[in-house]
């Protein structure tokens, strides 16, 4: 690893510090449709854990891979998102919330190199049920408009971080420590399926 992705992925670590749970759901404090979107990924872990998965599986399965997932991604997710504002059902959303962090997490922690298509089609998955989360809470005075432009923006940089990241597997040592953030993306995403975090 060169010294400038060293640099890359200590500059983006300040993101996933600024994490917390408790705020993640809530909107408290946000005044602006677009600042509200922007912040509801940022701010709760098991957005965070899944977001970055999704740029550091990519990198982990290179080109085209590393552009192709963090495109479909937010992508499915404005989807996922206008049925929650719309208020059409999908059951079990904070369940799938969770399970993408665990999925995702143990992708990257056993280095699985799942066929682009495959890739793709799981992440998306994914991506309805963090979309729906982000539509369904949108906060009635803000506009849904600026509100979706706000989580694909925040979305996009959570991708960026778990690219960033990626970077560590350009050296076998790095290799293993991005498949160690893996392991523990797929621990916090268990700690939210089990009701611990």
């Amino acid at each position: 690893m060169t010294r400038t992705h060293l640099h890359t992925c200590l500059a983006t670590l300040p993101l996933l510090l600024l994490a917390t749970a408790a705020s993640a759901h809530v909107g408290e404090g946000i005044n602006t449709g677009f600042a509200s979107g922007f912040w509801h990924p940022i701010l709760g872990w098991d957005h965070v854990v899944a977001m970055v998965a999704v740029g550091l599986w990519g990198a982990f399965l290179g080109r085209p891979a590393i552009w192709i997932l963090p495109v479909v991604f937010p992508l499915v997710m404005a989807f996922g998102g206008a049925l929650g504002v719309m208020g059409v059902p999908i059951p079990a959303v904070e369940t799938g919330i969770a399970l993408s962090g665990v999925i995702l997490g143990l992708l990257i922690a056993f280095a699985v190199k799942a066929p682009i298509w495959v890739a793709a089609v799981i992440v998306g998955v994914f991506a309805i049920f963090h979309g729906h989360a982000h539509g369904g809470e949108l906060p009635e005075q803000f506009s849904a408009y600026g509100y979706a432009v706000g989580f694909v923006i925040g979305t996009g940089l959570l991708h960026v971080v778990g690219i960033a990241l990626g970077f560590l597997t350009k050296s076998s040592v790095g290799t293993w420590a991005a498949r160690g953030i893996g392991g523990a993306i797929a621990l916090v995403g268990a700690a939210f399926l089990f009701g611990l975090a």
